[in-house]
């Protein structure tokens, strides 16, 4: 089947302007009145002063579902970026330092909530209808620069109030202790985000606490992982969903980690890659949050299973995905992945193989564009670290 990402991204688009034209055209609205998920978004445009808000959408009831990726597998890219575009963004402009004003602590609140929380904005001029969409972070639709805002409904999760309120507490142990008391990461990232967490607190931008969040997970989890002995035997999961094929490889050695990515553009297959050993990543991430969320679905399941391995993991971006929504999906997609039941490979050479068939990059162009990939095929891994 062919698919033309340009058409699929128009087609997409012409139904959010359908579907929001039936809440009163609020490209031309100086308020909004809906239920937030809860959301609370931060840009990074002209950093240290940022644009920060919260999202709301033109309706009321339990709107959780707009911005809860880890409730949206099964559901179409068309689906997601339409709970999304449908999120109005609020912004006021703040120096990320300042995090004790009335309006943050306000934001701070909706962050907190366990439940969606009933909002009204007004703005000072009728909303934009420009929409967002940075590959890193969800897009979402128009803005409005807030002229006043009131919240109300709010009910606090009592984990996350308790961190909130403990300026004892590092950040990353925040994070931490977030993360094993079963807070969803979207939750924690936006708590993060926020200038919740830690000593001297500030505003992070979404994209930015992302990949933080997942990054600080990721060495806790890696910890725990080196302690366990070894897989004894190559395996290999896939899972594929908004138009993204993911295989991991996990085979036999102490751990390391390498992520290739492979997308299609005019015709041509171009590769990102980044990779890692005990140490951790001792460069800058070409793949960026990817690489990051990537890791730490997998290293979830290390942990789960108390095992050891290499792992090698592949992504296909297929033309149908046309509308990035977020690193978030690469996260849903590997654990989604790492709960198949794994396909036994005799060797190294078998996994790729195995992973290999499941996509349509070939093998030699996996293997040119990795490091850890091609040096395990040639038998030399050990010289490599």
């Amino acid at each position: 089947m062919s698919f033309d990402s340009q058409s699929i991204r128009r087609a997409i688009l012409s139904n959010w302007h359908e579907s929001l034209s039936k809440h009163g055209n609020l490209f031309s609205s100086d308020s909004i009145s809906g239920t937030s998920p809860p959301s609370v978004f931060v840009g990074s445009y002209d950093y240290p002063k940022v644009f920060v808000g919260p999202m709301v959408p033109p309706m009321h009831g339990d709107t959780s579902i707009l911005d809860n990726p880890e409730k949206w597998k099964g559901r179409s890219l068309e689906e997601i970026v339409n709970f999304r575009l449908n999120l109005v963004r609020g912004i006021q402009k703040i120096p990320i330092d300042d995090t004790d004003g009335r309006y943050i602590e306000n934001l701070q609140e909706v962050a907190m909530s366990s439940k969606p929380i009933d909002s009204d904005l007004v703005f000072q001029k009728a909303t934009s209808s420009n929409i967002s969409l940075d590959g890193e972070s969800a897009p979402f639709g128009p803005i409005g620069e807030i002229k006043s805002a009131k919240f109300s409904g709010t009910s606090s999760e009592k984990s996350i109030e308790k961190i909130y309120y403990d300026k004892d507490l590092k950040a990353s142990d925040a994070v931490l202790n977030l993360y094993n008391s079963g807070i969803e990461i979207s939750k924690i990232q936006k708590c993060f985000s926020i200038g919740m967490l830690g000593h001297k607190r500030k505003l992070v931008p979404t994209k930015w606490s992302i990949t933080a969040t997942d990054d600080i997970i990721c060495k806790s989890l890696t910890e725990n992982i080196l302690e366990y002995d070894l897989i004894d035997s190559s395996r290999v999961f896939s899972y594929e969903h908004l138009g993204n094929i993911f295989t991991v490889i996990l085979f036999p050695h102490r751990w390391i980690y390498e992520m290739i990515e492979a997308w299609y553009s005019d015709g041509i297959i171009g590769f990102g890659s980044d990779h890692e050993d005990a140490r951790g990543i001792d460069h800058p991430p070409a793949i960026a949050g990817a690489y990051f969320a990537a890791k730490l679905a997998v290293l979830e399941y290390l942990s789960k299973m108390k095992i050891q391995s290499g792992v090698i993991i592949l992504r296909e971006i297929r033309p149908e995905y046309a509308i990035p929504v977020g690193v978030w999906q690469v996260r849903e997609g590997v654990r989604e992945a790492m709960n198949q039941t794994p396909a036994i490979a005799n060797d190294f050479d078998h996994a790729l193989l195995l992973a290999s068939n499941k996509m349509s990059i070939s093998i030699p162009e996996w293997l040119s564009h990795g490091k850890i990939i091609e040096l395990m095929r040639q038998k030399i891994i050990s010289d490599f670290f």
